[in-house]
């Protein structure tokens, strides 16, 4: 039978991603929080680069999964973690806690190009590997009545920069430079690697 692997996220975008390529995996859950799979702070450090701060909370969340497996006696197979942000000129652009700000975040890139960096890590023990997908993407400009009406999905909920490429806001993309399923939230030729390095089948 071929190892499996966790998943240290909810996310059902990178489910979805893993299917997509044949992983097997279980989602890793955390009883003591269900809403997250892993507990970890995601604020930036001051000071902290984007690409610094990205695969510093993947690698956190990587060994936070393995160290919950040990924690609850479960089969030591690696656990595969992944995050996702969303850059213009220098800021961190996270996932919005409300509406105002999914919209500022919109403003923001309008008409613009800004980078999206996912880094995803596996970790088995206290061996951690980390890759590092950076795509750039341009909006269309977005007038107002544009950006209510997205709004009206709620598809920025939970969305580094406060939209989804495989949803409506596709369409706000003119141009993308990178990896597709990257700014999705898994890029899938990096996880590939890292699986293949550590022994793991893949297509």
């Amino acid at each position: 039978m071929q190892p499996r692997i966790y998943l240290a996220s909810q996310s059902p975008r990178r489910r979805e991603l893993l299917n997509q390529i044949g992983i097997r995996f279980e989602t890793l859950l955390l009883r003591a929080n269900p809403q997250r799979g892993i507990d970890v702070d995601e604020t930036p450090h001051p000071g902290e680069s984007p690409v610094v701060y990205v695969q510093r909370v993947c690698r956190e969340k990587a060994h936070a999964g393995f160290a919950a497996l040990q924690f609850r006696n479960l089969p030591l197979f690696p656990v595969l973690a992944a995050d996702t942000t969303v850059t213009l000129d220098g800021q961190i652009f996270g996932k919005p806690d409300s509406a105002e700000q999914a919209a500022a975040m919109l403003r923001a890139l309008s008409g613009r190009e800004h980078q999206v960096m996912t880094a995803v890590a596996v970790a088995r023990g206290d061996h951690i590997e980390v890759r590092l997908s950076t795509s750039t993407v341009r909006f269309v400009r977005l007038e107002e009545e544009r950006i209510k009406r997205y709004l009206q999905t709620r598809e920025y909920a939970d969305k580094a920069g406060g939209y989804a490429i495989q949803g409506q806001a596709g369409a706000f993309i003119e141009h993308l430079v990178g990896s597709y399923s990257g700014v999705m939230g898994l890029p899938l030729f990096e996880t590939v690697q890292l699986l293949q390095h550590f022994d793991y089948t893949t297509p």
